[in-house]
């Protein structure tokens, strides 16, 4: 796999993920309202984030940049799962103490820009939780079009889940 570039906005830098990051990540894989939406529950120790941190950081079917201020500690990720030809899939999370500051939207704006522009791809999905409003309205701002509803599709730590799938198209994308 090639080596992520690293990716800036007007107050964030994403660069790619390393393991190292695991302390830093920990403050969000550990917080069980952060994770509540998560496929998994919460990490009780630092060395299950580690492990988890890991395989995103070495593992070449994850694309990941932390997000970060000027270069500071990881505050989250978004990462990108490349399916098929000129597709992915798009995920992120973030730090609670940094919620409700645009920083998802910024980082995954700018995640979209760089894969519909130097990536050449042309469709990014997301698959999100029905009532995770908060990862909703912000794929729904972003442009994404809800293209699909599975019941019964994850079985997360709070039970089977539904899911709904979001779309964008590149030509639809209103680059930032």
């Amino acid at each position: 796999m090639a080596e992520l570039p690293v990716l800036k906005t007007e107050r964030l830098v994403l660069r790619p993920l390393r393991i190292e990051d695991a302390e830093a990540m920990h403050h969000f894989f550990s917080d069980e309202k952060a994770m509540t939406w998560w496929s998994s529950g919460p990490h009780e120790t630092l060395e299950e984030t580690r492990a988890y941190v890991r395989v995103n950081a070495t593992d070449t079917k994850y694309l990941t940049w932390v997000i970060t201020e000027n270069c500071g500690d990881a505050l989250g990720w978004v990462c990108l799962i490349p399916g098929r030809e000129g597709v992915a899939e798009i995920g992120y999370n973030l730090r609670r103490t940094h919620w409700r500051k645009g920083y998802v939207g910024e980082a995954v704006s700018r995640v979209i820009d760089h894969c519909f522009g130097e990536r050449g791809l042309h469709r990014l999905t997301a698959d999100t939780d029905p009532d995770n409003m908060g990862s909703n309205a912000l794929l729904e701002k972003l442009g994404f079009q809800r293209e699909g509803y599975l019941r019964e599709e994850w079985t997360t730590h709070l039970g089977l889940r539904d899911s709904i799938i979001w779309g964008l198209l590149k030509r639809e994308w209103k680059p930032s």
